[in-house]
């Protein structure tokens, strides 16, 4: 299907993998001109035809810094895709476990790494009309489906779209939210990720976790959510086919979350 996103301009964060490289995969193949945000880009994001850009959004001055080298570089921006996020390595102790170093890291990450991207990129996206897209969680819904920091993290994104949208929705710029429950990534399929921190805590192999999770988290579907699959709610969500959506949270959690 035709987005009529051919010439618009996007910036990504947290593009180097997973949902963020098939984001950049998926906004390319529209015919949208791309710079992605990474701490660490990878020779996946230039063969996607993006222009990668190193930041780390855990330094407060690495916002400003990121959207004026997009500006430049695209000539102003339409999109913003707010997918920066993670920090959840060594989270398995629960309330009493997590120490304030690591709420401080967790909700920098995934929630104000998004406030200061998009207080820098608003005055563009308002000259365009443009839209933003937030990546969030079920987590947000059902915070004990993840680490108290992540899914309290993310539970504020969720918010802080909703006020976004109501804020700026009637000077044209449109705000919606993606909230994907558990993704075929490195947080459930690397060795040294969530996933296997917290298979170990549960004295089960990772492999057995990943395998049990969509039953587990009362999925409607026998798997985990592929990136490609999220990539393309949020090119959607993007486009002018959504021209009429806003303030919205869109959940792709294969049936999971079984409240309205």
């Amino acid at each position: 299907m035709d987005m009529h996103l051919n010439g618009r301009t996007a910036l990504v964060t947290g593009a180097s993998r997973g949902i963020g490289l098939s984001v950049v995969r998926a906004l390319a193949a529209e015919g949208v001109r791309v710079v992605a945000a990474a701490r660490r880009p990878t020779p996946e994001l230039s063969a996607a035809g993006a222009v990668p850009v190193a930041v780390d959004l855990a330094d407060p001055d690495g916002a400003d810094r990121l959207v004026r080298e997009a500006a430049a570089e695209l000539g102003g921006i339409d999109i913003l895709v707010n997918n920066v996020g993670g920090g959840d390595g060594g989270l398995t102790g629960g309330f009493l476990g997590t120490t304030d170093a690591q709420w401080a890291e967790v909700v920098d990450l995934n929630f104000f790494a998004a406030v200061r991207v998009t207080r820098a990129a608003l005055p563009a996206l308002l000259t365009s009309r443009g839209s933003i897209v937030n990546v969030s969680s079920t987590g947000a819904r059902v915070p004990h489906s993840g680490p108290i920091a992540y899914t309290t993290a993310k539970a504020a994104l969720t918010a802080f779209g909703k006020a976004l949208a109501d804020e700026f929705g009637p000077r044209g710029v449109r705000v919606n939210t993606v909230s994907p429950g558990p993704v075929r990534t490195a947080m459930w399929e690397s060795e040294t990720g969530y996933g296997a921190e917290l298979a170990a805590s549960l004295g089960i192999s990772r492999g057995d976790l990943v395998a049990g999770l969509p039953a587990a988290m009362g999925m409607l579907v026998d798997r985990l959510i592929e990136p490609d699959e999220v990539a393309s709610l949020v090119t959607y969500l993007a486009s002018p086919l959504a021209a009429a959506t806003t303030g919205a949270d869109h959940l792709i959690d294969g049936g999971a979350v079984k409240t309205a």
